[in-house]
């Protein structure tokens, strides 16, 4: 089963409220393949992450500080903790929203962004940032399938330029073994045996000059079409 090609957000949170504030918010985008699918997973299912194909996590933080309860705040700690774990581990882009107003409004650590729950604006906000970091995921990616383009098409290029470079030489060498191969066909008294040889090597050599004589047609073939391109982009700057 093939991936689609729109990027997935994957939503953790318990809170069916909190994927409502994500989606409901997410900015409209021109290119509908642009436009993220989501995803909901329950936090509490971070070890699923690893094999997760997302290209964006948001995660609703456990909220320490809201709960009364003693008894519930040492596993909320360690649940909370296991969650940014889990995203760090994964190494993906992702959003952490929290509700700590102790921590800052927003810290970085390495590929997670850890976000304060601001009321009325932080649904908005994290909805923005995660569609710039979707963005630049998508621009990356694109430019490294393009420099890999550009690497084979290089070395193709590469290639080439020698088998040009290098078409005067074997168009002598083949001239050469072409030449001797008649005059053994012409020789008289020769075994049968001998004369097929002679005639075998022959026509290979004349199938090769064929393939070389090929090669100077692309040449002015390619020439022609750089031309042309070079003059359309001349007009079209213009």
């Amino acid at each position: 089963m093939t991936r689609s090609s729109r990027p997935t957000v994957l939503i953790l949170a318990s809170d069916p409220a909190f994927s409502r504030e994500i989606t409901a918010h997410w900015p409209d985008d021109p290119d509908p393949n642009k436009h993220p699918e989501f995803t909901v997973l329950d936090q509490n299912f971070t070890p699923a992450l690893q094999a997760s194909p997302y290209d964006l996590a948001i995660a609703d933080a456990y909220s320490v500080e809201n709960h009364n309860s003693n008894k519930r705040k040492p596993l909320n700690r360690r649940l909370n903790k296991d969650l940014k774990i889990s995203l760090a581990a994964a190494g993906k882009p992702a959003i952490l929203i929290h509700s700590d107003p102790a921590r800052d409004f927003y810290n970085v650590r390495g590929a997670v962004l850890e976000l304060r729950r601001e009321p009325k604006i932080w649904s908005t906000l994290a909805a923005l940032i995660g569609r710039e970091i979707l963005r630049r995921s998508q621009a990356e990616s694109h430019a490294r399938r393009s420099e890999a383009i550009c690497a084979a098409a290089q070395a193709e290029a590469t290639l080439g330029h020698y088998m040009l470079e290098m078409r005067t030489n074997i168009n002598n060498a083949l001239t050469t073994v072409l030449g001797n191969a008649e005059l053994l066909t012409n020789t008289a008294g020769l075994p049968s045996a001998v004369l097929a040889q002679a005639d075998a090597i022959r026509n290979m050599a004349l199938r090769l000059h064929e393939v070389f004589q090929r090669f100077s047609s692309l040449e002015k073939e390619l020439a022609v079409a750089a031309r042309t391109t070079g003059q359309k982009s001349a007009a079209a700057s213009r």
